[in-house]
């Protein structure tokens, strides 16, 4: 008796510590080895319960940055390849240490599917949030339609690599809920995969919904805190396009429902918004394969009711040829098919300079056999203007 009552407040004193130590370590052999910075969240939405923190401000307009702004299209799945094209635009050195000082870069969403890199990925953009910000730059992350789809349950891009990783976190988050469990000083932790319906074969399908659910564990934790529409300076960001319809309903507003959603606050499916060929996720009206075939009045329509809009900055459609410019350069399309999983193609990101000039930071041709990126000696060779009107070469992928 003596013996647990002693033992009984020194298990409630350590709480805190005991849940530090295990989400660093779950997080550690989860994310292939890296230790993430502390959070300059005051709030901790990561590791709090459902319900018991106000939902986190998710910022829709930021003035035009002092310095870089820069443009990375869709991921995939495909850590080598972004890493890559971070190097591209020197954000990381050869540590794949953040080095891009007061940068601000955009990810303009799609980071799952197709590939098998992509918990390894998100856990490495927030590492890299948490640097950039510690030097006066930042990262922000967007959602595209295949992080909806996901958190839907539409897994019909899923790859076996990316169940395999989702198994494995299954594996290690259970493991770290089970060592939470032994202080009496701590709740005790519900199985997040404790899902009906699905056979015990199926644990690999338990393991993503179960993360990726609205108010799962990596669904709240990473992409809740994704953009869906984003304005910067004189440049809108949307993974698909923006119809005058979306304008009107409310960026703002589009932004808080995707958010809320994905913190298990709304309805069943998606917002409206977010789903269909009109939705601002799955838009294909300004990226089509001919120049002479984007709506370039539409486009022209939905700029003028965003004071100060001058362009439109879309991922979602693989442009064969690389990033390129239609409409006067008011509609940039970046997607450039870069894992492996989609065309292989060589990594390209857009900057934009201070006077709003832009210009593509492109691969070195040299290594295109061997899937390398030019690094600093090389990166002056590989810069660009965009040209306006030019007629890309697509490759169609559904979804």
């Amino acid at each position: 008796m003596g013996t647990e009552s002693a033992a009984t407040p020194t298990c409630e004193g350590v709480p805190k510590l005991l849940t530090s130590f295990v989400d660093t370590f779950i997080d550690f052999s989860v994310s292939g080895g890296l230790f993430l910075p502390p959070n300059p969240n005051p709030l901790n939405y990561e590791t709090a319960p459902e319900d018991s923190l106000p939902s986190p401000p998710l910022r829709t307009r930021y003035p035009a940055p002092m310095g870089r702004l820069v443009a990375i299209g869709d991921l995939h799945g495909d850590l080598e390849k972004s890493k890559e094209a971070l190097r591209l635009a020197d954000l990381i050195d050869g540590s794949d240490e953040w080095i891009g000082g007061s940068a601000t870069v955009v990810q303009i969403g799609d980071v799952l599917d197709r590939g098998g890199d992509e918990l390894k990925i998100l856990y490495f953009l927030e590492r890299l949030k948490r640097q950039a910000a510690r030097t006066g730059g930042t990262v922000i992350t967007m959602n595209g339609n295949h992080e909806i789809m996901n958190v839907e349950g539409d897994f019909r891009c899923v790859t076996k690599e990316g169940l395999e990783e989702f198994e494995v976190w299954a594996e290690w988050y259970r493991l770290g809920q089970a060592m939470k469990g032994l202080c009496e000083g701590l709740e005790k932790p519900k199985d997040p995969l404790a899902f009906r319906g699905l056979r015990d074969s199926d644990e690999a399908f338990r393991a993503r919904i179960a993360a990726l659910r609205p108010s799962g564990p990596i669904s709240r934790r990473f992409l809740s805190q994704n953009a869906t529409v984003l304005v910067i300076g004189d440049s809108i960001f949307v993974h698909g396009g923006l119809l005058a319809k979306h304008v009107e309903y409310g960026l703002e507003r589009m932004n808080e429902e995707v958010r809320d959603w994905i913190n298990g606050l709304g309805q069943k499916h998606a917002p409206r918004h977010c789903r269909g060929r009109d939705g601002v996720l799955w838009l294909r009206k300004f990226s089509v394969e001919l120049a002479k075939n984007c709506d370039c009045s539409a486009l022209e329509h939905v700029l003028a009711t965003i004071p100060g809009a001058k362009r439109m900055i879309m991922g979602h459609t693989i442009q064969k040829v690389g990033i390129n410019g239609v409409c006067d350069n008011r509609a940039i399309r970046i997607d450039v098919g870069m894992s492996k999983g989609c065309n292989n193609g060589l990594p390209e990101v857009l900057e934009i300079s201070g006077n709003s000039e832009l210009r593509i930071l492109k691969s070195n041709p040299l290594f295109e056999n061997k899937y390398k990126v030019s690094l600093h000696s090389e990166r002056k060779e590989g810069l660009g203007l965009l040209i306006p009107d030019r007629g890309p070469t697509q490759v169609e992928v559904k979804a």
